[in-house]
């Protein structure tokens, strides 16, 4: 049997930093994973450049059944910090809109950079675990070769997001086995899918993308919008996706800012003559247009042939889109998971469960999870380095 004083299951992001943090402190530090390489999320996101922080942060980015739990780490660890060891790694990097930030160069030097700062500590990449006991004040671990007693042990194992890059439940099992209480899980940040019947707009514009603003259940988004072959995504629709829920209808405003009713008004005393779906293509892009005005039955009509009321029917189809997606791309396509180890039974300074000492549960795993733009890495860094220090 092996002993160590920290054995750290999972090498993405908050394992990564997590390990950094606790060699730090001098300890013995052990990181297991069951992939074969370490930190596949940083790999792919942000389009290979990962969006590893963004300098808004604030508890508010954040959704959580306990909204206040997240204040005590971000508080502690901040975006700065994070920029520090970037800039000390001699990472270039660029500020996009909103305060996201961004490498340079490819997202693997975010990788390497946590591996160099967890020097010192042990990484063992294809190594399952089958199980985990308690076994006097620490706790066993054993797989297939694998016969570990650590006197601390942190999950950092994420959510199910994107299986195909080795994601599981495995975090919620283990939770639920000693005792903690689960906020039920669900996709977040991901696609919204249309029932069958209700395609028939979506698909012949799948790949166009327009502004939009959308207002459902506590957020409220203004960016792009896309069509899909199965429905609509884009940052806005990842965004709001996250307070929406099953059978829920959303409103969506595809010409943010503008009054259409008023605009198509003034447009008629200008220029009447011209085709609705010319006009509108001076606000939205020209296949959406043209397809707004073939839905409502106005593909060849003239602008000054509409009254008022179907002005303003034409204007709420725009500023008003009511729609009731069906479901998500689910778990497949999802950036993060939703809800997860319950906050109530965590020290939010320490990430410890309150009733097992000595197990902690770190990123996403946890039920924190942050907006589109680099929340969800910044809670990675300062989980991580939450439980490192502790």
């Amino acid at each position: 049997m092996e002993h160590w004083d920290i054995v750290i299951l999972g090498a993405g992001a908050a394992g990564l930093f997590c390990a950094g943090s606790a060699i730090a402190q001098g300890r013995r530090v052990l990181v297991l994973d069951h992939a074969a390489k370490p930190a596949e999320k940083i790999r792919i996101s942000g389009g290979g450049r990962c969006n590893f922080t963004n300098m808004a942060t604030a508890r508010d980015r954040f959704l959580s059944a306990n909204p206040r739990f997240a204040a005590s780490a971000l508080s502690r660890y901040k975006p700065a910090d994070f920029v520090a060891l970037v800039d000390a790694a001699g990472i270039a990097w660029h500020e996009k809109t909103q305060g996201q930030l961004f490498c340079d160069g490819k997202a693997t030097q975010i990788t390497n950079m946590l591996l160099n700062r967890m020097r010192g500590a042990e990484l063992r990449l294809q190594t399952p675990i089958d199980s985990v006991e308690r076994d006097g004040d620490g706790f066993r671990l054993r797989g297939v070769g694998v016969d570990i007693r650590t006197a601390r042990l942190v999950v950092a194992t994420g959510g199910k997001s994107i299986p195909k890059i080795g994601a599981t439940g495995f975090a919620y099992d283990l939770a639920q086995q000693f005792g903690l209480r689960m906020v039920e899980t669900r996709p977040g940040l991901v696609p919204l899918t249309f029932a069958e019947q209700d395609l028939a707009l979506c698909k012949p514009l799948a790949g166009i993308a327009t502004d939009a603003r959308i207002a459902h259940g506590g957020g409220d988004f203004s960016d792009a919008l896309l069509y899909t072959h199965r429905g609509i995504s884009g940052p806005s629709i990842l965004q709001i996706s996250s307070f929406w829920k099953a059978g829920e209808e959303l409103r969506v405003d595809l010409a943010p800012g503008t009054d259409i009713a008023a605009w198509l008004r003034d447009q008629r005393g200008q220029a009447g003559r011209t085709a609705v779906a010319t006009i509108l293509s001076r606000v939205l892009p020209e296949r959406l247009a043209h397809a707004i005005a073939d839905e409502a039955g106005l593909s060849k009509a003239r602008l000054a042939d509409q009254n008022n009321k179907q002005l303003d029917r034409l204007a709420a189809r725009i500023n008003a889109w009511t729609l009731r997606p069906v479901g998500t791309e689910g778990y497949r396509t999802a950036e993060v998971t939703l809800g997860g180890v319950d906050t109530r039974d965590l020290d939010a300074k320490t990430m410890e469960a309150r009733s097992v000492p000595g197990l902690h549960f770190i990123g996403e795993c946890v039920d924190v999870t942050g907006w589109l733009g680099g929340y969800n890495f910044q809670w990675a860094w300062a989980s991580g380095h939450a439980a490192g220090q502790a």
